[in-house]
């Protein structure tokens, strides 16, 4: 009798332990990692648009789903660092915005699913094999390259009259990305009759100066930075110099006309991130990276600031305005 009542009182123990240890498996709360390469404040929107579009999917933060957020407050230095930080927390998915942070989760985990957003050509930059079929554990949203740098001297020729010369910033070195990028430029150029005056510059404030110095002596009518994570960190700087030497800009990352600068245009980010909901989602319900390829931006987005044209003299044809998402005065 004993040895049969010890019996039934360590098999109650045992359906009780699988229970609990069931239940706390049903209740687990899937974690996200968050990683942006700019600032908390500067992202809120685009963060805030993320968290409407999980919820809009049943995924509430903070109920039945934890999101770690990290930002590197404007030192670009500690992105690698967040990333390691996220995987050691053992997220369930990671999710990024922009080149610098997907190469740093990337770097620092090959089998964490990864989400991105607003990165160009993520093929070039090996984060996936194709588009299609990305192949690893990365997928995500891309912007657009050529089509978006041809727009770009577009809007320049129509928003500044009598445009001849256009100043391309690019960092020093021969970064194949970068002799792309001036490669797609130039038949745009040839067929809008603008000439493409390529200004070598260390991403510094003495090197930013002297190229700005060196626009002004081309007789540049306009500047154009190449798209590099090197400028995007300098962009303060660089809106400062375009208002200081009168040359009007037009940008690659809305945080240039958020730092005071006179023109946007690019892929929708907020879209890009509801987008990004939608994926986290699949992938939360058994979707592998792997097999969700990587879409290209669909909306887009053209910010004029006349604060901006009105410092540096720029009267910018009502037809311009028009076409403008956004007009800030």
């Amino acid at each position: 009798m004993k040895k049969a009542a010890v019996l039934s009182i360590l098999f109650v123990v045992m359906l009780l332990a699988v229970a609990v240890i069931a239940e706390a498996q049903q209740t687990k709360v899937p974690r996200i990692g968050y990683l942006d390469s700019s600032t908390s404040s500067r992202s809120a929107v685009l963060v805030d648009a993320f968290r409407q579009e999980l919820s809009k999917l049943g995924w509430i933060e903070g109920k039945n789903i934890a999101v770690e957020h990290r930002f590197p407050e404007g030192n670009s230095e500690r992105v690698s660092e967040l990333a390691a930080e996220l995987v050691r927390l053992k997220v369930d998915l990671i999710v990024v915005s922009g080149i610098t942070a997907a190469l740093a989760a990337k770097k620092a985990t090959t089998t964490i699913p990864i989400v991105m957003t607003s990165v160009v050509d993520p093929v070039g930059a090996a984060l996936v094999a194709s588009l299609a079929r990305p192949g690893g554990n990365v997928t995500g949203f891309s912007g657009l390259g050529a089509e978006l740098n041809t727009k770009r001297l577009e809007i320049l020729k129509d928003a500044v009259p009598k445009l001849a010369r256009v100043g391309l910033l690019r960092p020093p070195g021969d970064s194949a990305l970068t002799d792309l990028q001036l490669k797609e430029r130039r038949p745009t150029a040839v067929a809008l009759k603008l000439k493409l005056e390529e200004i070598k510059t260390q991403v510094d404030p003495k090197g930013l100066e002297s190229a700005f110095q060196s626009a002004k002596q081309k007789q540049v009518g306009a500047i154009m930075p190449i798209s590099t994570r090197s400028f995007s960190a300098e962009r303060k700087r660089i809106v400062e110099l375009a208002g200081k030497y009168r040359l009007p800009a037009i940008y690659y990352r809305k945080e240039f006309v958020d730092e005071g600068g006179l023109m946007f245009y690019g892929a929708d980010s907020t879209d890009q991130y509801r987008l990004a909901a939608v994926y986290v989602d699949k992938i939360l319900k058994g979707a592998k990276p792997a097999d969700l390829p990587v879409q290209q931006a669909t909306t887009f987005e053209f910010v004029i600031n006349l604060k901006a044209a009105k410092q540096i003299g720029l009267t910018i044809p009502g037809r311009v305005l028009e076409r403008a998402n956004q007009v800030i005065k």
